[in-house]
């Protein structure tokens, strides 16, 4: 009887596979787990160059993310030793994001020699609003001087060193105030975002008039407000006229509604004229303006993006922003960093849906104080036209409408020269 013979199964050959692909395996989690643990030494990083962080603590914090990176790569790797330089590099990014937020400060108002100017005022302090600590700059040349209060866009939007370094003059004539608005910058954070109202807005701006009055021994400010504020600040001289000296208004927005209607029907024609048939699909598939519940402020972008791009290329326009040099202004820590970018898409999609049924032209009429409009004669996401049909149907003490004819949503950024000469020599000279 024959016996079978079966033929032997290598397994040398699978076992080498098999610690192959273990080897690759592991050399990608060590590739990845070395690129994640690079990236988390970027907030150290960031203290040299967008912080007020003093030199030598980010130095020292510099030594030992080196210290611990040298470690990981030349010494021995045990768990445990892997584990420790983690968490050592989690704890000095940690470290550097507070130092960041602590040592947040507004530079001082220099003369020509680099000396601090005497009776100047430089500060970036919170103040008590409501139930809240909110952030503001004070900047000026003289604490004497008028008080000038700005309000940025949004909601959301921060614009706290954008109006320093575009519009440092007035800082000559005036003790400007930059107010982060609750769920912007720095005050991201200083309320539940989910309860923001245009109400909450309007009385948290009544209190801090008060607070400078109160603090400078005025009577009355001046206020500039810029599209989302230059809302809030008509209903802040409405509702108190005895506060302000004047309304100075720029990418004045009038109807919420019939203004985001007409930049969606623009970004339909401009999209069907480019053949851009991808975003026509998307802005029919969303439909029309007014937005509710979830994802507003993406619907807003979804046309907005395209306004700004049609500015950004129209040769008419003088933009004027310099977004790297704001963001790495010292006025910001590196949460307020992120937050300067959350604010606009967060706060935005929150108090939006109470905008829309504001029409100015229906619901302020008549202002008791003097109104000065300074618009951008190319603008397109707050409609000219409708700042006409208010301007001509408004009765206020005094009112102007003041053209830029190289701006279009930004005069005060993209001719900062004319507009801090129109609030100075023709505003305050009216006022005074």
């Amino acid at each position: 009887m024959s016996t079978i013979s079966y033929p032997k199964v290598e397994k040398q050959p699978i076992q080498k596979r098999t610690a192959i692909i273990r080897s690759l395996l592991k050399g990608m989690v060590w590739v990845i787990g070395s690129l994640l643990i690079l990236l988390s030494t970027i907030p150290v990083i960031l203290l040299f160059i967008a912080t007020a962080v003093p030199l030598y603590s980010s130095i020292v914090l510099a030594i030992v993310d080196i210290s611990l990176l040298v470690a990981l790569f030349w010494a021995n790797r045990t768990p445990l030793l892997v584990s420790v330089i983690v968490l050592g590099i989690v704890l000095a990014s940690v470290l550097a994001v507070w130092l960041s937020q602590v040592y947040a400060t507004t530079p001082p108002i220099i003369d020509a020699q680099g000396n601090i100017v005497p009776g100047s005022i430089a500060t970036l302090e919170e103040v008590q609003l409501g139930d809240s600590k909110q952030w503001v700059s004070i900047r000026g040349k003289d604490v004497h001087n008028p008080v000038l209060l700005f309000l940025a866009g949004g909601p959301g939007g921060s614009q706290l060193t954008t109006e320093r370094h575009t519009l440092s003059k007035l800082e000559d004539y005036f003790v400007v105030v930059n107010w982060e608005q609750p769920g912007a910058g720095k005050s991201f954070n200083a309320v539940d975002r989910s309860t923001l109202t245009p109400e909450r807005y309007i009385e948290d701006g009544h209190e801090l008039v008060l607070h400078l009055r109160e603090r400078f021994g005025v009577d009355k400010v001046y206020v500039v407000g810029e599209s989302w504020g230059s809302a809030l600040g008509i209903m802040l001289v409405q509702r108190y006229p005895d506060l302000f000296h004047a309304f100075i208004g720029t990418a004045q927005m009038v109807d919420f509604l019939e203004t985001d209607l007409i930049c969606y029907d623009f970004a339909l024609n401009w999209a069907e004229e480019r053949g851009d048939m991808k975003k026509l699909a998307q802005l029919r598939e969303q439909g029309p303006p007014p937005y509710y519940g979830e994802d507003v402020a993406w619907k807003q972008v979804a046309y907005l993006i395209d306004t700004y791009a049609y500015m950004n290329q129209n040769p008419a326009i003088i933009s004027g922003f310099n977004t790297p040099r704001d963001l790495s202004s010292p006025e910001y820590g590196l949460l307020d960093k992120v937050n300067w970018v959350r604010g606009p898409l967060d706060t935005l999609g929150i108090v939006y849906p109470h905008l829309w049924d504001i029409d100015f032209r229906e619901q302020a009429p008549h202002l008791d104080v003097p109104v000065y409009f300074l618009i951008g004669r190319h603008d397109v996401n707050a409609p000219p036209e409708l700042v006409e049909e208010y301007y001509e149907l408004l009765d206020a003490p005094h009112k102007e409408l003041i053209w830029f004819e190289r701006s279009g949503h930004s005069p005060w950024i993209g001719e900062s020269d004319k507009f801090v000469d129109v609030i100075v020599n023709r505003v305050l000279v009216q006022t005074q």
